[in-house]
């Protein structure tokens, strides 16, 4: 009969052939922050979207010099799943080509080849996420994954119905003792650290409670996204920096805290390590959006050199799509299939003579092969009208279907490319479509989309630039003039209205930009939002009680108030905002 567990320490650590690397010396807090490089950019965790093929993607717009000034995490991982399902830990996590296995290989050496996530060379630094309710289950997960990693990290953030039904993520909240067991049991049973990442909560009084119950449990670092758990979907809203900055003030000084939230683009990221005086920024959608938003000034004049990089005569830019694909389609090639990439041509210039399709064009017939002079006749025959001819059928190629695929990297190319390409798809529906009916791992239907995307994007820049020559560049780089443009600064200032961010962020339909979702309150006007019976009744009560409060207040009374308190007449409460 199997010995039955009944303390954490009784719980074996996953069996590894492989021998076992130098054994680290276990830095927790600052001290590991440092130890990293004091990495300033985050990508943050997103399930199934922040897999190792986009995690190299995001690192190779920073030169390898400065790899520690980014710090990646893997998608969310299921602790229980991975702690009993072999085949989950070899779907989701591939550290060694054991993952993988190879005919051509022996045992040995798949075991101890690194592969693909937590490489030494490529996929560092590198936090593992795990969401979990069960302290043995975490602990049992975390060992198999410690020795590729740097951290591992809780996930108390994920506000999705799924994690309500299985109870984690940010539906621990209600469970601090629960909370405080997982991280604990983690920072003293595992040889890496421990992180965690939170959102804020109703105020800042309990969110500052609730980030000193996760470091007096062990947490090395907090990451604190600025939203509460109910903002997702349409009603996500924006993120309050003011609470983030509020932890900053009141926790020692030797806290680390990443800010998660409200980053649209590159100068966004600045903007919040100011304003929230955090250690590090982290960026979620807006890296799907725009893998290159990390991405540094010097960055950005080599990618305009070499034409991945599109400016504007505004000043504005942005990474232009095409070159984006081909950069994650060849690192798929050559990262996880292992084959050479194909041979492509160079990215069409604007700025200097080339033919559309991106070849030179061919050369004139020579003299004697100049075709026949057209018939002379002042007007045609009627039977010498041409006949129409229906357009030739489109015959798929001769291809092998493709073999189904379980790796992450490839399940996750196609949500990849819709958010990538949202602009170009909407204006170009024959490419949504064919992205839709592509399959996991068919590389030559995705080669197909990149010539399509390819196409589309030399004719948009040849229509670009000759749109702007005729009027002289006024209002046509996608942004309005330069006065917009100063005052679009700041994301929001008001938390009425997107407009302001949707013109900042705007650019040419074909160069990488950020997806800026409607306020809930514009979602609601649009239709696209529809509230529930709670939230209908709770909304009429407070325009009830604002119409008692109306009728309540007398003139007289109000200029007196105006009279002391300077507020102007004509002003009236208004509703609630967004995020306070």
């Amino acid at each position: 009969m199997a010995e039955t567990i009944t303390t954490l320490s009784q719980i074996p650590k996953p069996s590894h052939s492989m021998a076992p690397p130098a054994k680290r010396q276990k830095l927790t807090g600052r001290a590991f922050y440092e130890s990293l490089g004091s990495p300033k950019y985050l990508l943050a965790p997103m399930v199934d979207q922040s897999e190792f093929a986009w995690r190299l993607l995001t690192r190779s717009f920073i030169p390898s010099a400065q790899q520690s000034s980014l710090l990646a995490y893997t998608p969310m991982l299921h602790a229980r799943l991975y702690k009993e399902t072999p085949s989950y830990r070899e779907h989701h996590f591939q550290p060694t080509r054991n993952s993988v296995p190879s005919s051509e290989s022996s045992s040995a050496d798949t075991e101890t080849v690194p592969y693909l996530d937590g490489h030494p060379i490529h996929d560092r630094p590198l936090i593992v996420q795990f969401c979990a309710n069960d302290p043995a289950d975490l602990l049992q997960a975390a060992h198999h994954v410690a020795p590729h990693c740097d951290a591992v990290d809780l996930n108390l953030g994920c506000p999705q119905g799924i994690a309500r039904k299985g109870h984690y993520g940010s539906f621990l909240q209600e469970s601090p003792n629960l909370i405080h067991s997982l991280i604990s049991t983690l920072a003293q049973n595992l040889d890496v650290p421990v992180t965690a990442k939170m959102r804020v909560l109703d105020t800042k009084e309990d969110t500052l409670r609730y980030a000193k119950l996760l470091l007096d449990a062990g947490a090395s670092w907090i990451a604190v996204h600025g939203r509460r758990r109910e903002q997702k979907g349409h009603e996500t809203g924006l993120a309050d920096w003011n609470v983030i900055r509020y932890l900053r003030d009141k926790l020692p000084k030797e806290t680390v805290i990443f800010a998660n939230g409200n980053i649209l683009g590159h100068e966004d990221l600045q903007q919040c390590l100011e304003k929230t005086g955090a250690d590090g920024v982290m960026s979620a959608e807006g890296n799907l959006c725009d893998p290159g938003i990390f991405a540094g000034e010097q960055e950005r004049r080599d990618g305009e050199m070499r034409g991945e990089y599109w400016v504007g005569r505004d000043g504005k830019g942005g990474w232009r799509m095409d070159a984006v694909l081909r950069r994650y389609l060849d690192i798929l090639y050559k990262f996880v299939l292992e084959k050479k990439p194909p041979n492509r041509n160079p990215l069409f210039l604007h700025d200097k003579p080339q033919h559309p399709n991106h070849l030179e064009p061919p050369d004139p017939p020579p003299p004697s092969q100049t075709p026949p002079t057209p018939n002379t006749h002042p007007l045609p025959l009627p039977h010498e009208h041409p006949i129409p001819e229906p357009p030739p059928k489109k015959h798929k190629p001769n291809r092998p279907p493709p073999t189904r695929t379980s790796s992450p990297n490839l399940l996750a190319i196609q949500p990849h490319l819709f958010h990538l390409l949202r602009p170009l798809l909407k204006k170009h529906t024959h490419i949504r479509d064919k992205l839709a009916r592509t399959r996991p791992g068919d590389m030559d239907s995705y080669e197909d989309i990149l010539a399509d995307v390819e196409d589309v994007t030399v004719a948009g820049m040849i229509e670009h630039v000759s749109i702007v020559a005729d009027d002289d560049g006024a209002n046509r780089d996608g942004a309005n003039d330069d006065a917009a443009v100063n005052e679009a600064n700041e994301v929001d200032d008001d938390g009425e209205s997107s407009a302001k961010a949707v013109e900042r962020c705007r650019r040419p339909w074909w160069i990488c930009q950020a997806y800026v979702r409607p306020l809930p309150k514009e979602a609601l006007e649009k239709g696209s939002l529809q509230l529930g019976k709670k939230a209908r009744r709770k909304m009429e009560l407070e325009k009830g009680a604002l119409e008692v409060e109306k009728k309540r207040v007398v003139e007289p009374v109000r200029e007196g108030m105006d009279d002391r308190d300077g507020v102007p007449k004509d002003e009236m409460a208004k509703e609630a905002m967004v995020c306070g």
